[in-house]
């Protein structure tokens, strides 16, 4: 099974998961090759072992010499005259005679003819793209492949006009989504004639491979841990005005922050003027080894996101036995059932989030028992292999109907599958 991954930047940090899917596969004998569009950025640790092994194994497109990119396009341009113009049409068209878009579709279209005229050399006719989806879209429209992609949300349910979800379902023979809410809105914005193609394969962590954190029945301080990028997506000034709240309180209480961005020094700030600077610990970036420590000495973890998909930092905290705090929005509740695996609160509601926050402060034995049950959670529903294992089927069947006969193809009928209601 020769599959080739477009990724937007790999391996990054900020999307591990992709790493670990990516490895499961391998380990289950597919053969993937990885493309990302650019290098991963600086990081402030060493790459593992695993992500070396990645880095060298990854074709990069941007990071590609000039005469290279030339080649491709020149090879294109003379096999394929009329798809390598349909292609740059899509682009423009993409790039709606706006300056600043038309020079970005412009890259893309670049990239995605760098991408499929080193797939066409290698033999490579199936592609799924994360994260990368207008590059694989016009790519489709060049080259002769087949298509699938997975929509993680939530950056793409904000304009999904604008990111071309319809043309992209129709595209696209397999739609991927990890979350039943990421499921509907892929419907919403794509035609009913294409909800054959939606999947929903939620994302996983490995059980086996987190240490139980040791409950503490009356920790002080209190442990707060969460994780993200500092961005305003993340709405950290909220949490830092819910811990405020509970320093008016008197209650003893540290949260680490692990995570940067380009919010951080608004947060310093702010942490300052609220009178908690001392209570907040900017840990910065983790890899993965001294995430789990934090993770190990923390009490709850808590998130205030105003948008997320279905947050792995969130299946991490609940592995290890940290019960989780978090906004009620989006495939969050897919995953914490709220007074049973963790507390949920209304997003921007910082007065109930002070009270969920007091709640897991104040009742020991509820939060035992969410920290047992949040582990059987994810062991349950969210465990890395099995759903890799569903995905790997998938992509399987995906790939085996490609390959029929285009004559058994049109005459086979597909019924409309809508994705059942998970199972709380």
């Amino acid at each position: 099974m020769k599959l080739a991954y477009l990724l937007s930047e790999y391996p990054t940090l900020g999307h591990t998961y992709l790493l670990r899917e990516v490895r499961q596969l391998r380990s289950e004998g597919w053969d993937i090759q990885t493309i990302s569009v650019r290098r991963p950025g600086p990081r402030p640790s060493p790459l593992s072992e695993a992500e070396a092994e990645e880095l060298q194994a990854t074709w990069y497109i941007v990071s590609s010499g000039a005469l290279e990119h030339c080649a491709s396009h020149a090879a294109t341009l003379a096999g394929r005259p009329l798809r390598y113009l349909r292609g740059l049409q899509t682009a423009l068209r993409f790039g709606k005679f706006r300056p600043r878009q038309t020079a970005l579709h412009l890259a893309y279209f670049a990239e995605a003819v760098w991408a499929g005229h080193r797939l066409q050399r290698a033999g490579i006719t199936h592609i799924h793209s994360v994260y990368s989806t207008t590059v694989a879209l016009i790519l489709s429209r060049i080259f002769d492949v087949h298509l699938s992609i997975t929509l993680h949300g939530p950056a793409e349910f904000i304009d999904p006009v604008g990111f071309a979800i319809p043309e992209k379902v129709k595209a696209a023979e397999l739609v991927c989504s990890i979350s039943y809410f990421g499921c509907s809105q892929i419907m919403l914005w794509s035609s009913p004639d294409d909800w054959h193609k939606l999947k929903v394969t939620p994302l996983g962590v490995d059980p086996a491979g987190w240490t139980l954190a040791e409950f503490r029945e009356q920790p002080s301080p209190f442990e707060f841990i969460s994780a993200g990028r500092l961005t305003a997506i993340k709405g950290f000034p909220l949490l830092f005005e819910a811990m405020a709240e509970l320093r008016r309180q008197g209650r003893d209480f540290r949260l680490t922050l692990a995570g940067d961005g380009p919010d951080r020094a608004m947060l310093e700030q702010q942490a300052k003027r609220l009178g908690i600077a001392n209570r907040v610990v900017f840990a910065g970036w983790k890899d993965q080894d001294e995430l789990r420590k934090l993770y190990r000495q923390s009490d709850v973890f808590v998130m205030s996101s105003f948008a997320e998909g279905v947050p792995v930092v969130l299946m991490e905290a609940m592995v290890t036995g940290v019960p989780c705090v978090a906004p009620r929005i989006n495939g969050i509740p897919e995953l914490i059932r709220d007074g049973v695996d963790g507390l949920l609160f209304t997003a921007s509601d910082v007065a109930e989030l002070v009270g969920a926050l007091g709640r897991m402060m104040d009742d020991s034995a509820m939060r035992h028992k969410m920290a047992e049950l949040s582990r059987k959670r994810v062991a349950d529903k969210y465990d890395l292999r099995k759903n890799v294992d569903r995905q790997a089927g998938l992509l399987k069947e995906w790939m085996d109907k490609s390959r029929e006969p285009a004559t058994a193809a049109k005459e086979k009928t597909i019924p409309v599958e809508l994705p059942k209601p998970p199972t709380v």
